[in-house]
């Protein structure tokens, strides 16, 4: 009796492992072509969210596009859109995040290139005090750097060189801040090497003008002549028409004025010495 009772034991479990696998093998597969169309849907969805100006919806789409087939062209499109969905609503740190995940995932895409410039664009429209926080200056101007040097041919390019010759202005603006405040505190030597900086690394800026001319008012107050005559001469060989030249030369000459005076009234007495004859009777 036991025998027929293993037997039959056997037997059923036998049958129930058959079903199991019978059904399993049965499954439906979902193929590649449906989780194209989830993907394109999902994109899809992601773009009439941001269109509606909801950034966040439109990157969590945007991200589940991507999640449903990495493998495919649409996974770093979909990552890019993610970043620029929370760019558009000034959600920076989040868009940075997503940059920095898609410049490691996928990077030798052939959009690189945008993805570093709206790197740069994200830390670059975040400067709000460029005499405060140095941080997002400095990692505007090294993603933008790199769109200039790593994709000189790109459409960004140009754009990027517009933006690096703003930042050398900024950066210029926080040393002239900075040289002017230890000049009032009549801290002359840092003073000094600030207005250097200004002339020694932006000098392509508006500022090396001014910083010339601090540089020849400080030498001359502390006594050093030759010193405020070099920087004076480096002043007049350049900007021999401008206002701090004029200034500077002041320093130099103080009968500048009572000269500049006298000249002008001499100027003026010839000029009306010569209406005077055009309207003479004679």
């Amino acid at each position: 009796m036991n025998f027929f009772i293993k037997t039959f034991l056997i037997l059923f479990l036998a049958f129930l492992f058959s079903c199991k696998n019978n059904k399993e093998v049965s499954k439906p597969e979902i193929k590649n072509e449906d989780i194209n169309v989830l993907m394109i849907e999902a994109y899809k969805e992601g773009l009439n969210e941001l269109e509606n100006g909801y950034a966040i919806l439109a990157a969590k789409k945007f991200n589940e596009a991507e999640i449903l087939y990495p493998q495919s062209i649409w996974a770093p499109r979909s990552s890019l859109m993610a970043a620029y969905s929370f760019y558009s609503q000034d959600y920076y740190e989040d868009s940075i995040n997503e940059l920095i995940r898609f410049l490691n995932t996928y990077p030798k895409n052939i959009r690189t290139d945008y993805a570093r410039y709206l790197l740069a664009m994200n830390y670059y429209e975040q400067i709000i005090n460029e005499k405060k926080d140095l941080g997002p200056i400095l990692e505007a101007k090294k993603n933008f750097i790199i769109v200039k040097e790593n994709f000189p041919n790109s459409d960004f390019a140009l754009d990027a060189e517009y933006k690096l010759n703003l930042i050398e202005e900024m950066l210029a603006s926080k040393e002239m801040y900075l040289a002017s405040y230890y000049s009032d505190k009549e801290k002359w030597i840092p003073a000094i090497n600030r207005y250097k900086e200004v002339l020694e690394n932006y000098d392509t800026t508006i500022y090396v003008e001014e910083a010339l001319h601090r540089l020849v008012e400080i030498h001359y107050r502390l006594g050093l002549k030759d010193e405020a005559k070099k920087y004076a001469s480096m002043l007049g060989y350049n900007y021999q028409s401008g206002e701090w030249y004029e200034k500077s030369y002041k320093i130099f000459n103080k009968n500048y004025e009572k000269n500049k005076i006298k000249k002008d009234k001499k100027n003026k007495k010839t000029t009306l010495d010569k209406i005077k004859s055009l309207l003479s009777l004679k």
